[in-house]
């Protein structure tokens, strides 16, 4: 099978003709890359790519499962419509407390509730309050470990139709290597294993940046 790697420059092309990246953003970006963990942000086009899905489905009502500084629950929330409704799901507050200002400059404060708390503790309280199916879409990017049991909660409190999106899914190539055999790549490799044989949704693999999965519930 013909396999095709971007080059740096190609990157840069792609970005330069497609990307259109809110200055509040950019910002946002350029301060989370001098933090140590940096490489836990979403680039630019799949920030992007997430948005465009938000708005494809008409979304009201979206979950993030790991906030960090902010970029994804940022762009989500500006995809959002005037009364739309993002619950961020953290425990961190030193990195969410940069995710919150970045949420006043944007002028979406009013559309996110912070939940800092297991995100676990979160979702299952949000389906005994009876807000299962209340969602139109949910991204997934936090503890590996977890991320079944993040899906699965997610699957009940998206509506019939509604996306999940988990990121990392290629974990940097390590799903390949037979070698990699810590807790989190092993997640990893049984989530992607599971995922594709879970008949209560359609599942569509994409490698943007480190790996997205869409999940669409049927």
């Amino acid at each position: 099978m013909f396999q095709f790697t971007p080059s740096p420059e190609l990157e840069r092309y792609i970005y330069s003709v497609s990307v259109r990246e809110p200055d509040v953003l950019r910002r946002l970006r350029q301060e989370t890359a001098a933090l140590p963990n940096a490489s836990c942000q979403i680039s630019p086009e799949q920030g992007q790519f997430m948005a465009f899905l938000v708005q494809a489905i008409g979304a009201r009502r979206c979950i993030e499962i790991g906030v960090f500084t902010g970029y994804s629950s940022t762009v989500v929330a500006l995809a959002l419509p005037a009364d739309g409704e993002l619950i961020a799901c953290d425990i961190n507050a030193e990195w969410t407390a940069v995710a919150t200002r970045y949420w006043r400059e944007a002028g979406v404060a009013r559309k996110i509730s912070l939940r800092l708390a297991p995100a676990l503790d979160t979702l299952d309280r949000l389906i005994a309050e009876g807000r299962a199916g209340a969602f139109d879409f949910a991204f997934i990017d936090a503890d590996k470990e977890n991320y079944w049991n993040y899906y699965e909660r997610c699957l009940r409190l998206v509506r019939k139709r509604g996306i999940i999106a988990i990121d990392n899914v290629l974990w940097s190539g390590r799903v390949l290597s037979e070698s990699a055999l810590d807790n989190e790549t092993k997640a990893i490799r049984e989530f992607n294993q599971a995922l594709a044989r879970d008949e209560r949704v359609f599942v569509s693999m994409l490698p943007i940046r480190d790996g997205v999965t869409l999940a669409l519930k049927k």
